[in-house]
C-alpha cells in the first residue's frame, strides 16, 4: 500500500477515535457517492456532521486543510446531500474538517467546525 494512503487511513482512524472521545456517534466512514467521499459521518445530538479528514506526516508543503480546494468541497457537498436524501435527516447538519499532522509517534489534530456550507 502505497505510504499516502497508508497516512490517510492513519489519520481517519485517529478523527474518528477523536469524535468519539467528543461524545459523537461514527454513523459511517468512507461513504462514496458518485466521485465524491465522506471520510466521516457522524452525529452528535440531532445533528449529522460531515467531516473530512486531511493528514500529513510534516507539514513542508502548508496545513493539511489548505489542501480542500473548491472542487474537492463541491464534490463533498454532493456526497453528503445524497446521503441525507437516502438516510431521510430532517435535523441539523454541518460540514468539518479534522486537520491532523503525524509526526513519529505522536500527532496534532485541528478540528474545524463549520468549515463550509
Amino acid at each position: 500500500m502505497a505510504q499516502h494512503i497508508q497516512t490517510g487511513a492513519a489519520g481517519e482512524q485517529v478523527a474518528a477515535q477523536y469524535l468519539e472521545q467528543k461524545g459523537y456517534i461514527i454513523l459511517t466512514r468512507n461513504y462514496r457517492y458518485k466521485k465524491a467521499e465522506v471520510d466521516i459521518i457522524a452525529r452528535k445530538e440531532n445533528q449529522l456532521v460531515f467531516v473530512e479528514v486531511k493528514t500529513r506526516q510534516k507539514q513542508n508543503f502548508g496545513y493539511p486543510e489548505e489542501s480542500v480546494t473548491a472542487k474537492k468541497e463541491s464534490l463533498f457537498l454532493q456526497a453528503a446531500e445524497e446521503y441525507i436524501f437516502q438516510t431521510n435527516w430532517l435535523h441539523d447538519i454541518r460540514f468539518d474538517i479534522i486537520s491532523i499532522i503525524i509526526s513519529a509517534d505522536t500527532y496534532h489534530i485541528h478540528h474545524i467546525e463549520d468549515a463550509f456550507h
